[in-house]
């Protein structure tokens, strides 16, 4: 199939069938359709769509979001999981608002150059923020490209990656780029779906390799299966005499980075020498049910701890990384979505 021919093709089924009234599309913008973009790394649309709304109305524009503090940027992010896109999401804002005059760069490569911006991300703000060609290569695209052309392997291979990004580069328009990167994100979450691809439908179905084969679901590749660890830790709910919980702020960098945490220890033996370090004094404890969260990369099994306690000197409050919490009078800070259920409970 001819480069202009896939293109036509993909662009009038768009025409007719295509997602245009996403709350990012109106109006388009780069600084909307880059904070959408990071959002929509690795979760779908329909739970992205109240995060992004709530993110717009506290911040509509850059230089907003730049000179917020990155605790009420993580507090708008709690639930929505991997935290670094909203530290390099804030990051970014920074530097663009400071140090570029609040001018997005509208090139790939200056694109990528900053924080959280991969060439895909770069690629989806340049073609549809500024209506200018770059191609795209998000997980919806690779899986309508790897069936089309039928691409054997895994894309996290390098070599089945670079082949995907030859396709994408080759069916890319130097016109319609943002009626097109949007067609094609539609594409793969619509119609090319990974179980029931609804082939029938498809505008670029004549022509797809992997129907022709009858073996759509095959591609892309998948990623090797291995053991996924558990990990296992106690999270203590210290709870003083107002009902006030206590809430731990975590280094800026790794898991959790720059929330608010329970504070943890891996053995029932560390909860008193705990305390004693906090200043506080144990009155009473109780166990609540064994819960678990799932990472990328392992599983957390956590059992919450509940310890009433009495503090018997100032120094919590004289801690800017410890806060006592009240859930009946919130703070707005960034925390985890199990922490923040464990507060409500």
């Amino acid at each position: 199939m001819k480069p202009r021919d896939f293109q036509q093709a993909v662009l009038d089924w768009y025409k007719h069938q295509g997602r245009t009234d996403l709350p990012w599309q109106n109006p388009i913008t780069p600084y909307r359709v880059w904070v959408s973009e990071i959002m929509l790394q690795q979760t779908q649309v329909s739970t992205v769509i109240p995060y992004f709304e709530r993110f717009l109305t506290s911040f509509p524009h850059i230089e907003v979001l730049a000179k917020a503090s990155i605790d009420n940027v993580l507090h708008h992010w709690t639930g929505l999981g991997y935290y670094a896109r909203a530290r390099n999401l804030h990051k970014t804002a920074q530097l663009v608002a400071f140090e570029m005059n609040q001018q997005f760069p509208d090139t790939v490569e200056e694109l990528s150059a900053l924080p959280g911006i991969g060439r895909s991300t770069a690629g989806a703000i340049r073609s549809i923020g500024f209506n200018k060609p770059a191609a795209i290569l998000d997980g919806n695209v690779k899986r309508v490209l790897a069936r089309f052309a039928a691409v054997d392997g895994w894309p996290g291979k390098t070599a089945v990656h670079n082949q995907l990004w030859d396709i994408a580069e080759r069916y890319n328009p130097d016109q319609q780029t943002q009626q097109y990167t949007q067609a094609m994100m539609d594409l793969g979450a619509l119609l090319c779906t990974k179980k029931s691809p609804d082939c029938n439908h498809c505008p670029i179905a004549s022509n797809c390799k992997a129907l022709a084969e009858g073996n759509q679901t095959l591609y892309p590749g998948k990623k090797p299966k291995k053991a996924i660890p558990i990990r296992e830790s106690i999270f203590l709910m210290l709870r003083n005499s107002r009902g006030d919980i206590l809430l731990q702020k975590n280094p800026p960098a790794g898991l959790w980075g720059g929330l608010w945490v329970l504070p943890q220890i891996q053995q029932y033996s560390e909860l008193k020498i705990t305390c004693q370090t906090l200043g506080l004094t144990i009155k009473s404890e109780s166990y609540l049910e064994q819960q678990r969260h799932t990472f990328s990369h392992f599983h957390l099994d956590y059992q919450p701890l509940q310890v009433r306690v009495e503090e018997t000197c100032n120094i919590i409050s004289e801690n800017s990384d410890w806060v006592w919490y009240n859930a009946q009078n919130p703070l707005s800070l960034g925390m985890p979505a199990p922490i923040k259920a464990l507060l409500n409970t």
